[in-house]
């Protein structure tokens, strides 16, 4: 079998290995500014499987609709688990890696082996309470969001009741990472400190080691609280349904819904934002609907928060679009190019009000998202109470001049600019949302926000922007 490439070359697939293939850096500058060129360009040259670079390490990247599901349904033919990667058994990969250290973390996203199971279970047990709408927790979960979200856009009016106004930085970020807080169980405001830390990881700047060492270590710290005295939260049920953890085992646990929770539901809030007040797309004739969630998931197949899996390797040499992928080989399925496969994407109407929910954003099979209804719900409530109380927003940009930031696995934006006008007056809750009695539980006292990282972080952009 034979490929002719567009630069007039031709390669013998059946022979193609992927370390002598020379592939094409993936990340960078035509990446972080637009990927989609990058991902067509790649599906011209290889077909829906192409070889990539990443930053020094050759991997498979999976551009094709149906072969993403191919490998994301076989957790068999395709486990993960970074011992199945051969390159890396025989020392091929390099000690500083940037990506190493995001990997090595081994915790239910990253774990492959005969450990994951037990773990899978243990998640579903300790997440069904908050995602489950019959519970009660549930309830009290939702009710945070709405009351964190009012506190946010209380705090944003500060500024003034019109003016301008990052809602990335003062209302998307923050908002996951509050109710992630509440979630994890951290006493009054004692866990900002542990939020600003996880922004720190997240936007990988020069302090991010030392941020992800205080965060792994305040994470233990809560993890042997919740030994000592379980509660009501998500880390005293995770120890119920699984009372083998360690305590590094529950805290790597935390971060990952910590981190990839937040950021994932972060980038998911302003990115809803920019599809409804760019009008594109028809997405707010399905807002004016009440349909936020379907706003969602329209929003999702064009700009997936999540665009590129983590690895998993192939279990045997096996055909996969154009070539055939040897045992240990690198597989990194991409979201985002997948939802831009003609195959796939020529079949979604853009013009219906309706989404399709056939989309990759939380994955597929039998290791999709364990978070992905808590993940949705905090989401959706929290774009929703934005759209409540801002009776105007308007991009302070041009769509296309926003600036965007891009990682091996995530992209979203640096900073939504946005020009506002409030309501009024307050908005109160829908009416099937908790009373405001209940939702004021779930916030610290005045004094305790004053004093707390997060929150001087967030008046001084206040102050800053006056």
């Amino acid at each position: 079998m034979e490929s002719q490439w567009d630069d007039g070359g031709s390669v013998d697939l059946d022979d193609a290995r992927l370390e002598t293939l020379s592939p094409e850096p993936l990340l960078t500058r035509d990446y972080e500014r637009r990927p989609t060129l990058v991902y067509e360009r790649l599906r011209r040259r290889h077909g829906p499987v192409a070889p990539v670079d990443l930053l020094g390490v050759p991997a498979w990247l999976v551009l094709g609709y149906r072969e993403a599901l191919q490998v994301l349904q076989d957790d068999a033919g395709w486990p993960k688990g970074l011992e199945n990667w051969r390159a890396r058994s025989e020392g091929e990969v390099p000690a500083d890696w940037p990506l190493g250290p995001s990997l090595e973390v081994n915790h239910i996203l990253i774990q492959g082996g005969p450990g994951y199971p037990a773990l899978r279970a243990a998640w579903d047990t300790a997440l069904k309470p908050f995602q489950d709408p019959r519970h009660p927790q549930a309830k009290r979960l939702k009710s945070a969001v709405t009351a964190y979200a009012d506190e946010l856009i209380s705090l944003v009016g500060q500024g003034g009741r019109t003016g301008v106004a990052d809602l990335s930085a003062q209302f998307s970020r923050p908002l996951p990472l509050m109710v992630a807080s509440h979630l994890l169980g951290f006493p009054g405001s004692q866990g900002d400190d542990a939020l600003m830390d996880m922004w720190r990881v997240l936007d990988a700047g020069p302090d991010a080691e030392a941020a992800l060492e205080r965060l792994l270590a305040t994470l233990a710290d809560l993890a042997a609280q919740k030994l000592r005295e379980p509660g009501d939260d998500f880390p005293s049920h995770l120890l119920a349904a699984h009372p083998d953890l360690s305590l590094d085992q529950l805290a790597r646990e935390l971060f990952m819904l910590l981190g990839m929770t937040s950021d994932h539901v972060g980038i998911l809030i302003s990115n809803t934002v920019v599809e409804v007040v760019s009008g594109e797309g028809g997405v707010r004739a399905s807002l004016s609907a009440g349909m936020v969630r379907e706003t969602m998931n329209r929003v999702v197949m064009r700009k997936p928060p999540l665009v590129n899996f983590v690895p998993r390797f192939a279990a045997r040499d096996t055909p996969l679009g154009r070539y055939t992928i040897r045992a240990g080989d690198p597989v990194w399925v991409s979201s985002a190019a997948a939802h831009a496969d003609p195959l796939f994407a020529d079949h979604a109407d853009s013009a219906t009000t309706i989404s399709t929910r056939a989309h990759l954003a939380w994955g597929a099979g039998p290791r999709q998202c364990p978070a992905r209804e808590l993940a949705s719900t905090v989401a959706a409530v929290g774009a929703g109470r934005l759209f409540e109380r801002f009776e105007h927003l308007d991009l302070a940009l041009p769509a296309d001049q926003l600036p965007w930031r891009s990682s091996p696995f995530m992209r979203g934006l640096r900073s939504l600019p946005v020009r506002y006008e409030l309501a009024a007056a307050p908005v109160p809750p829908a009416a099937d949302e908790p009373a405001p009695e209940v939702a004021e539980q779930v916030l610290p006292d005045s004094s305790a926000r004053q004093r707390s990282s997060l929150w001087r972080y967030l008046t001084g952009l206040i102050r800053g922007g006056r």
